[in-house]
């Protein structure tokens, strides 16, 4: 018997002879929370519906804590929370009836809906909004009542797809900490194209083009790869590219932005320290020596170009 929540095993959706989806397998445990990033179109929201048996695999299985959903559908749903892109709010309900509904739904126990509905409430800072009408809170809240109703039931895996587009930056933080905090009793799945998002929140990340998997790792594999291989340097006193890449442990050199050097370290070498006393044996003012940190959306198109590169190649 494992420890995992969702278990996805080589799944694939086909449309029409064309795989949305492409045989992405992955585990994840309780505690544990998982950005699947990838850009519009890329196959997140197919996978996304079928994690939670809202549309069949054409290949490929899984499973909600050992529950096979298309064996037991109704068993391994009962076990998953679901915010969909599209809020399936019934705005002209208050709070406090909507989440009685979606608790109903659910088959929280009766006796249990009214502690149930403030838990969710407490958790999701809306306990100020119990009589209000959802139409007319904000678009933030209203998010905050998508995820409640998607914790109603306390379920073990929680799935939110897209859950900060459209929020502005203040509803976009407070969000992003409400997923945090759920994550720490569930087993949570983000869907996002926001490359900063995975940073903030997962501890788990992959990333989805073109309906395959180009990366699966955790988050700290991915900021290393950020990190790279290569350091910022700045001098004031400007030397020769050649005199630089005499140092041992440099690779390779090149002239970077606002007047500084690019500099490639050799695989396993570490010449900070020789680039520093040359620096000062020479005379060439050395103000600044620091990893030259790739964006995550450089890695994210380096990611989806390779695996494009590779298609094209085949």
């Amino acid at each position: 018997m494992n420890n995992f929540t969702v278990e996805a095993i080589e799944l694939t959706r086909l449309y029409g002879g064309r795989a949305a989806v492409s045989d992405v397998s992955f585990n994840l445990a309780k505690g544990q929370v998982l950005g699947f990033l990838g850009p519009n179109g890329a196959g997140k929201s197919t996978t996304m519906k079928m994690l939670t048996g809202n549309l069949a695999p054409s290949l490929g299985s899984v499973k909600i804590c050992g529950i096979d959903m298309m064996e037991d559908p109704k068993e391994a749903k009962k076990l998953i929370g679901y915010l969909p892109e599209m809020r399936p709010l019934y705005k002209e309900f208050t709070v406090d009836e909507y989440l009685t509904v979606a608790a109903r739904l659910h088959n929280v126990d009766r006796k249990q809906i009214k502690k149930a509905v403030e838990i969710a409430k407490e958790r999701c800072g809306l306990g100020h909004m119990s009589k209000r009408l959802i139409e007319n809170l904000s678009n933030g809240y209203q998010q905050r009542v998508g995820i409640a109703q998607a914790i109603i039931h306390n379920p073990m895996v929680v799935i939110l797809d897209e859950p900060t587009v459209g929020l502005d930056p203040v509803q976009i933080r407070d969000i992003r900490a409400l997923i945090k905090e759920i994550g720490q009793e569930h087993s949570v799945i983000v869907s996002t194209h926001i490359l900063p998002e995975v940073e903030m929140v997962c501890d788990h990340v992959q990333i989805i083009d073109q309906g395959k998997l180009v990366f699966n790792g955790d988050i700290d594999v991915l900021k290393r790869q950020r990190m790279g291989n290569k350091l910022l340097v700045g001098f004031n006193k400007m030397p020769e590219l050649a005199d630089v890449a005499k140092i041992k442990g440099v690779a390779d050199v090149e002239l970077a932005e606002n007047n500084m050097m690019r500099i490639r370290i050799a695989e396993g070498a570490e010449p900070h320290e020789a680039i520093v006393k040359a620096a000062v044996k020479n005379g060439w003012g050395l103000y600044q020596i620091a990893p030259d940190q790739t964006s995550l959306e450089d890695v994210f198109i380096q990611l989806t170009y390779q695996d494009g590169a590779q298609e094209k190649a085949a």
